[in-house]
Parts: C-alpha cells; structure tokens; sequence
C-alpha cells in the first residue's frame, strides 16, 4: 500500500497544464522552510493501492498529468510506487516527480527500486528546497539550486540533462 499525505485534483502549480498531485507521507529531508512539513512522519497518512489512486486521476477528463510530490515519493520507491507510475505511463499521462535527493545521488546510489521509479519518470525536479535561495521567479521551484530534468535524455546521456521545452522552464524552445 502507498501512504499519501493527501492529493490535488486540479493543481495548476505542480507542472504545466492540469495534473493530479499525490502528496507522499514521510520524508528524510526536513529542508529547513518546507511548505508541507505535516508529510515528514512515515507514520500516518492513508494507506491506498495504485489502483485506488489511479480511479482518483481519471475522475478529471482534464487532467493530462501527474506529479509526485511529498513528502518524498522516492522513499516509497518500491512495488505499489512502480506499479502507479507504469498504470498512468499506459494510460498516457505525462509523470513528473518533486525529490529532495539529486538525479546524481538517485541514479549513482539509488537503490534498485528508486533506479527504476526514475526510469519511469519524464521530468525530475530535483534538489532539497534551500530558504537561502528561497525563490518566486522560477517556475515550477521553490529554491534557486534545484533542476527540472528531462529524465529519458538524463538516462541516455548518464549526465543530468535540463528540460528544455517551454511548458516547463517559460521560456522559447
């Protein structure tokens, strides 16, 4: 079973377009200044299978994406994380993921199942949210120091790889 913190139906602030937001509970972080300190705690949450969450995402004909945020998605890296995110790739949603940890530490030191969550992402923004570089100007951030990666080129090039299309970063192609 996954352990959500809670979800957006409609959010419009966690990637471009309209996407369906899971909140994942607990986190390893603790970035001083986060914005949803309630997900730290492993313990709570609300137990639900893949399933459950997926009949969630399809309530919304509108809705074209997924983001996991958290909390930390990559603590739950396992079985029922891989099998949501294969179920929405087949039904063709576009996944994106928040992580506090870098692409670097996840595709050197990972382990096999967070390895393979990342496989199965399209864009990673990666980084812990740092108060210091505390920003309102970059899209999709909070923090100046963290990325948003296209993941299929990251994997091919083994290098971390900036997204480049302008529903993400705001700027031209």
């Amino acid at each position: 079973m996954l352990k959500i913190a809670g979800f957006a139906n409609d959010s419009i602030v966690d990637g471009p377009g309209l996407r369906f937001t899971v909140f994942f509970q607990g986190c390893p972080h603790h970035c001083p200044g986060c914005h949803n300190p309630e997900t730290w705690p492993f313990e709570g949450g609300t137990e639900c299978t893949p399933e459950q969450l997926m009949t969630m995402v399809k309530r919304n004909p509108l809705c074209k994406g997924i983001t996991l945020s958290g909390g930390e998605p990559f603590a739950q890296a396992g079985p029922e994380m891989i099998e949501f995110v294969q179920l929405a790739r087949a039904t063709g949603y576009e996944v994106a993921s928040y992580t506090g940890y870098t692409f670097e530490e996840l595709f050197q030191n990972g382990t096999e199942a967070q390895k393979q969550l990342l496989s199965l992402l399209d864009i990673l923004i990666d980084g812990p949210f740092l108060q210091e570089q505390l920003t309102l100007e970059l899209r999709f951030r909070g923090s100046r120091n963290q990325r948003i990666l296209n993941i299929p080129q990251s994997l091919a090039q083994q290098k971390a790889v900036w997204e480049e299309k302008e529903r993400w970063i705001g700027t031209p192609e």
